[in-house]
């Protein structure tokens, strides 16, 4: 497809460093009213309005209960492992030429990486889900700010909607975590009448897909 079809073939172009970005990142304005006057101070105001500064002293009441409920220690039974035939499966799910993280690995090539060790690809999956640990450096994003349509003039930071490229390793664990969470929501009924009904939905849409191949 073409990159005016289909977006994202651009944005796999600039993570994997393909090709140079046309244009010079514009002036923006500050919430002060003032403008940017360099690369910095611009990529600077950008990323301020994109991510937001995580702190504890202006937190809601709601935010600290959060915060306080997700540190404490769990006293639940060990999950079942992670098999290997379940992590292939997750990992096979994976477009294998879909635009990588910082660590520059692709779907394809961690396919290959698990054909050739699984065993210990497994054990580290399985170490994670144990301790109850995701590494940090799974959850690190390469950001590609991308301009949204019509506001290629406009100085406001809103006009840039981030895509983060997460590194493969991180996405498979949390797909793997993701599968595990759901199977025991359906399988205990914990979702409600239209959460069932969505998940239903969605079942026979792929039942239909299959059909039709």
């Amino acid at each position: 497809m073409e990159a005016s079809i289909n977006p994202w073939s651009q944005v796999y172009k600039l993570a994997a460093g393909k090709t140079r970005a046309n244009s010079i990142m514009t002036t923006l304005r500050k919430p002060d009213g003032s403008e940017t006057t360099s690369i910095q101070d611009t990529m600077k105001v950008m990323l301020e309005y994109l991510f937001a500064e995580d702190r504890e002293d202006e937190e809601t009441l709601h935010h600290k209960n959060i915060r306080k409920y997700i540190e404490e220690p769990l006293n639940t039974r060990d999950d079942v492992a992670f098999s290997r035939e379940e992590i292939k499966q997750t990992i096979d799910s994976f477009n294998k030429k879909k635009a990588p993280g910082i660590d520059g690995i692709t779907g394809g090539i961690y396919q290959r990486i698990y054909k050739k060790f699984p065993r210990i690809i497994t054990a580290i999956y399985n170490q994670c889900l144990k301790r109850g640990c995701f590494p940090k450096r799974w959850k690190t994003a390469k950001i590609i700010p991308t301009i949204k349509p019509g506001k290629e003039k406009s100085m406001d930071p809103s006009k840039f909607r981030p895509i983060s490229l997460l590194n493969m390793a991180g996405k498979v664990l949390e797909k793997l975590l993701i599968n595990r969470i759901n199977h025991h929501l359906f399988k205990n009924e914990l979702l409600n009448d239209s959460l069932g009904s969505l998940h239903r939905r969605v079942q026979q849409m792929r039942l239909w897909r299959l059909n039709n191949l």
